[in-house]
């Protein structure tokens, strides 16, 4: 295929935060390397605050509950080529109906099922976003190396929204929250290891994190501990992930989102693994991955459960706290 009959592509991600962060290099390099071309995101309207001010993305389709609600309106597009950066059954069924030529994503299933039920790895060492662009390999693409994007306004900026002796002096982001509960530090272990911190935290995560939230808050210090969680939106999370000096995290969308502005991150692996190919991309040099290696356990799901299956959850409350705790205070 010729890149100059290239006028107009769609991708698709319909999900989750993270997962359509790490899609961002594939965007830019696109709409970089075939100027000319419009780009097209096809997506679910819960997550349009994630791509509605990517400057690469030309026009934004959302699904609010069911597909036949777009369908019409991407025959009418006329696309020339589709991405499918998805890969199940709603994009399937979006390429039957749009009949253009498309690549798809490899989502490695039998890979993962593998590395989960029997722990044999089969995974290959390459991250997923390195992944992703094996779909634009037919259209000349290559990544450019720039790692991810997230964009924000100014009005998503929200540090004159907490407490200046946190604003005014720097401090540590941590992101408590995750879509799963076994993805999740324990907030008992987060209160032991922010003890050892000498420096100001500043805690994030959704309106359901917002207990755990004050009870760390509360027992280390709400001098020390600023409990934002379920106070700001998705996006001045960002901005604060953005102005923190450093950032602890779950495996979860803003971690991404904390790479995509360089962070120094240091992230916390329970019940998933790096070698599914989704830890911070392209992150800050001083970047720190923590996780309990050889636990026959480990992995037990490729996203996660409400509680640990054995019942102990070794994964979380083995992590290593002075080891933590040092690299946030350095």
């Amino acid at each position: 295929m010729q890149n100059f009959e290239l006028k107009k592509i769609l991708i698709i991600r319909f999900s989750s935060i993270g997962d359509i962060v790490l899609t961002t290099p594939v965007v830019r390099c696109l709409k970089k390397q075939l100027p000319n071309a419009e780009i097209h995101f096809l997506s679910k309207k819960s997550f349009q605050t994630v791509l509605q001010h990517n400057p690469y993305i030309d026009k934004l389709h959302l699904v609010n509950e069911k597909l036949s609600e777009v369908i019409p309106d991407l025959i009418k597009e006329n696309f020339d080529f589709i991405i499918d950066l998805h890969k199940n059954l709603r994009s399937l069924r979006i390429k039957n109906a749009v009949k253009k030529p498309a690549h798809s994503f490899n989502k490695l299933n039998i890979e993962k099922w593998l590395l989960v039920n029997f722990k044999i790895n089969k995974m290959p060492d390459k991250h997923i976003v390195d992944r992703y662009f094996e779909t634009t390999k037919s259209l000349g693409i290559i990544n450019d190396g720039q790692g991810l994007d997230y964009f924000l306004t100014e009005n998503d900026a929200c540090l004159n929204q907490i407490p200046i002796s946190f604003s005014g002096y720097g401090f540590v982001a941590w992101v408590i929250g995750g879509q799963h509960e076994t993805k999740k530090m324990p907030a008992e272990k987060i209160i032991s290891i922010a003890k050892k911190i000498d420096k100001k935290i500043v805690l994030i995560g959704g309106k359901e994190d917002f207990k755990d939230g004050e009870k760390i808050s509360a027992l280390v210090g709400r001098d020390k501990v600023f409990n934002a969680c379920g106070k700001f939106t998705l996006n001045q999370s960002a901005d604060l992930v953005k102005n923190a000096e450093k950032v602890i995290s779950n495996d979860t969308g803003l971690m991404h989102i904390a790479a995509a502005f360089k962070r120094n991150i240091l992230s916390l692996w329970g019940n998933t693994v790096p070698e599914f190919g989704m830890y911070p991309y392209l992150a800050g040099k001083d970047s720190k991955i923590m996780q309990i290696k050889n636990l026959h356990c480990r992995p037990c799901s490729k996203l996660g459960f409400k509680k640990c299956p054995k019942k102990h959850f070794y994964c979380m409350m083995m992590q290593d706290e002075v080891e933590i705790a040092d690299w946030a205070n350095v």
